[in-house]
Formats: C-alpha cells, structure tokens, sequence
C-alpha cells in the first residue's frame, strides 16, 4: 500500500474559520491554521478553547460559519467526513466509534466501497509504520491502546495524507504512547501530515514539530517546538504565568484513615469490576491510584462514596465500618468526594451557585430548618464564603452554574466538599478538563490537604499527576491492584508495566526494579 502523497507545500490552509452554534455559543472566532506536509502538529489550548471544533470542520464533521479552507492549494467546501476522506482527510476521535463484536481486519475495511484491501495489504501496512494489531480476534476483546492502533489503521487504508488525533494517549499506558509516538513520526517520514491535539505539554514538547495555541476561541500563536518550552505554552493557554513545580515537604503519615479490604464490586453491565482490591490511606499522605480508565476505578471510588454496592469486602473509615452505611453517614463521619465528572454527578447545572453550594448539605441542620424548609440566607453566606475562599469567579451568586468555566466549576465542588471539614477526601480525575491554571490551584489545594493531616485518596489517569502528587501510588488493571509503590523510588518504566498487567513482583522478576 502506497504511503507516499503527491502534495507538496502547505496541506492544509484555513483562513478566518469562525462557528457559531446554534445557541449562539461562539466557538471560534477568526481562526487561521496551517499544516505543512509532513509535519506532526500540534494544537494545545484548555478545555473549550476550540480545539476539536476546528478539526471537526476541517474533517467536514462540522460546517464553518465563515471561512475558507484550502487543500492541497484547492478551495474546497467540506460537505461531510466521507467528503474529507476523498480528499484525504481523516480523524480519530478521542472516545473511538469501532464497531466491537467485528474483528480488527474487519473494523478496518469496513465502509470502504468497490476492491477492499486484503489482508495482505493491512499487514504489509501495519508493518511499515509499526502499528501492530491482531487482524482476526473481535475488538470488544482488546485493550484500549490496541484498538486506537485499528482506527489509525482505519484511516490509513483511505490513505489519507492529514491524520488528524484527538487526545490520543488518554486511554494509553505510557509504553503504549512512546510505541504511538514512534509510528507518528514513521508516517511523518513518508510525508503525512498529523495533527495532535493535546492538553498535555510534556507529550506536546516531545513528538511535535509546530505548535498552535488556541483561548477562548482564538489563535494566541504559532510556534517551532524547538524554540518553546512548557513554561511559554502554558502562559499562551492561559494568558498568565504558571508555576508546575509542586513544592510537597516530607511528611510522617499517621494511623489508617481509609481502610479498605478485599473489595468485590460490580459494573453497571453485571461484571466483576473490582476484584479483592485491599490498601489504606493513612492521615498527611496522598495515595495515588493510577492506571488506565476503565480498570475499576469508578467502581472503586463510588463503593467508597456510598453511591454503589458492595458484593464483598469491608471499607473503613477512621476505625469505624461504613460498607454498607448511607452517603449521609459516611459524611458526617468524616468523607469527602469529589466526582469524576462535575457536570453528570457532582453539579446541578441549571442550577444556582447558592442552590449547587449545599447540594449533599440538605440533612444538615445549618441550612435546613425542622420543618424541612431551607434557610436560604445562611445557605447564601456559605456560598459567599467558598466563591471567596476558592476565588470562584462568577457573575452572581444567583448565576446557573452551567454558565461557569470549567475550572470554576470544579473549584466549586471542591469548596462544597471541602466545607465539610472532612477527615478523608476521594478525589476522583480532580483536574480533567481544566487549563493549567486551574490544575495547578488543585494539586496545590490537595498538598495542602496532606499537609493539614488530611488523607487523600487520588484516582488519575494522568501519570504526571499520580506520581507528582502521591505519596504511595497503587496501579489498578482489570479490577486488580497490581503493587503499591513509592513514586520517588520507580521508574515510569516500571510504572507503565503494572498498568499493562504486570505485578510488581513479576516486573522484578524480569529486572524492571
């Protein structure tokens, strides 16, 4: 299969690309973008800053309120992504659309009109740029990493010339990204074109050529990867300096605070999602859980939380059994926790700051009345007194909270949490979806839980973050916890094994320790 391309010069020109969506949501606003051929691109900007919106419209997912784009030196009016494909565009998405009882081979031709390529030729292909994948076993069966492996497959067999990846190492192990970042810059060399989108500077930093920073729906700057460093892109995402060291001073950890043993929890689908996971969380430390999604995490810290059932096990809590006692009890026992997801779980959106400020707080005495009525003015002074403390900018204590940023909304359920002056806080992915500015304000607020003699139990999928902020990481895969280590002492070599399926005795085994 021909990898080579016939164009030459720019890929990709895109010349003041405004969307407006329907409910007048200003997505984009002027926006100019270049791609060069054969160059791995990269586009970094905070969440909302209009990243996946620009390359949806220029893989025709999404129509332009203005603008040209050119391709190849061509104008051209994107009817739809199989429209793009022809012309030799294609983009995989950061949650995967594969159809999972079909085999890879067959994930890969499918759609593909007229003579398919046989197999032959998706092995040959698979070969050359280093992206190995079983052909013949069902997709539903494969780990994550893999299957990214069969949708970059997919577009390549198009033959595409601009392979545009969003977020593409959300769901890889870090063996699994340097393998990926290996592949990019094999098909850089046959002359395509990537486009990266990220939020992650290090990754950026590491396999980019170019880079274009987008806020708030604009183009803040383009610039060569080798002339840059974190410290400028960050300030170009956010508009001000940002700080990534994290000062954490050694601390003696004090007796268990959580204690959890030989836990068994099940999936919404009916399966065992944790399977015998027992460790503890001591007081001033932070424990780490890392891993790739969807190996039990969720299940894990909802059971803690009190929001899902327990099939065997016990959770312990400062000493006292609270496995099968209500969310309410376990937070007036001392718990805290801060959801995965701000928008589903933890706020009410169409509600107010003051209302979402003592959501979960409705049993407590300071804001309910005996008649059950809610005493609206001392529920305003409370959420006066978090917007201050977590410098919370809104409009109006009145204001819905679907009209906050991102990172005003997780520093909102943070303080709600917070206020609870709890002994244990579950922090559940605390920073995804947020600028740096934002993270940075929340890995420096859990240092100081840890340092205040709290305990923290840390969920991430973010490795940088688990092994920066913990004190013990323990890795989960498949409802398993596979050791617990000290950050400051492993390698992310060794790392990345546990979170493929290796033990921590295996991997000594094999010498990674």
């Amino acid at each position: 299969m021909d990898l080579m391309s016939s164009s030459s010069g720019k890929a990709v020109v895109m010349s003041n690309i405004v969307k407006v969506y329907p409910d007048g949501t200003v997505a984009l606003r002027g926006v100019n973008f270049e791609l060069s051929k054969g160059e791995i691109h990269g586009l970094l900007g905070e969440n909302g800053a209009g990243k996946t919106t620009l390359m949806k419209i220029l893989s025709g997912l999404l129509k332009p309120t203005k603008g040209e784009i050119f391709v190849k030196g061509s104008k051209v009016v994107l009817k739809s992504a199989s429209h793009a494909l022809s012309l030799g565009i294609g983009m995989v998405h950061q949650h995967l659309s594969l159809v999972p009882v079909f085999t890879g081979y067959e994930n890969i031709v499918l759609g593909i009109k007229g003579v398919k390529p046989s197999r032959k030729d998706v092995e040959e292909l698979m070969r050359k740029v280093g992206l190995e994948a079983p052909l013949d076993v069902a997709v539903e069966d494969l780990p994550l990493g893999v299957r990214q492996r069969i949708e970059i497959l997919k577009m390549l067999v198009r033959n595409v010339d601009v392979l545009i990846l969003d977020e593409p190492t959300t769901n890889l192990t870090p063996i699994e990204t340097r393998e990926l970042f290996k592949s990019l810059r094999v098909l850089k060399e046959y002359g395509k074109t990537i486009v990266f989108i990220t939020h992650k500077l290090r990754e950026a930093m590491e396999v980019t050529d170019r880079i274009t920073v987008l806020r708030r729906g604009k183009v803040v700057g383009t610039v060569k990867t080798s002339e840059t460093n974190p410290v400028e892109l960050a300030k170009m995402m956010v508009g001000r300096e940002v700080v990534f060291s994290i000062e954490k001073t050694p601390k003696e950890p004090q007796g268990d605070a959580l204690k959890v043993e030989d836990l068994w929890v099940m999936s919404d689908l009916g399966t065992q999602a944790v399977k015998g996971v027992s460790f503890n969380v001591r007081f001033g430390e932070i424990f780490g859980i890392a891993g790739v999604e969807g190996n039990g995490q969720t299940e894990l810290v909802e059971a803690i939380a009190g929001l899902r059932n327990v099939v065997r096990g016990r959770i312990y809590l400062d000493n006292v059994d609270i496995t099968y006692k209500h969310t309410k009890d376990r937070y007036s026992l001392g718990l805290a926790y801060i959801p995965e997801d701000r928008v589903k779980t933890a706020l009410a959106m169409d509600m107010s700051v003051v209302e979402n400020s003592i959501l979960s707080l409705q049993w407590n005495s300071a804001f309910v009345s005996k008649l059950l009525s809610i005493k609206w003015s001392e529920a305003r002074k409370h959420a006066d007194r978090i917007v201050k403390k977590f410098d919370i900018l809104v409009k109006s204590l009145d204001s819905p909270v679907k009209s906050l940023s991102g990172g005003n909304q997780q520093k909102l359920v943070v303080g709600r949490e917070l206020s609870k002056e709890p002994k244990v806080v579950v922090a559940a992915q605390p920073t995804r979806g947020l600028d740096v500015g934002a993270t940075e304000y929340i890995r420096k607020l859990l240092i100081q839980l840890r340092d205040a003699g709290k305990a923290v139990l840390l969920v991430s999928s973010d490795l940088d973050e688990v092994l920066t902020l913990s004190d013990r990481v323990a890795v989960m895969y498949e409802g398993k916890i596979m050791g617990v280590v000290d950050p400051s002492r492993v390698s992310e070599e060794v790392i990345g094994m546990m979170m493929g399926g290796y033990t921590l005795d295996q991997v000594r085994g094999l010498g990674g320790v």
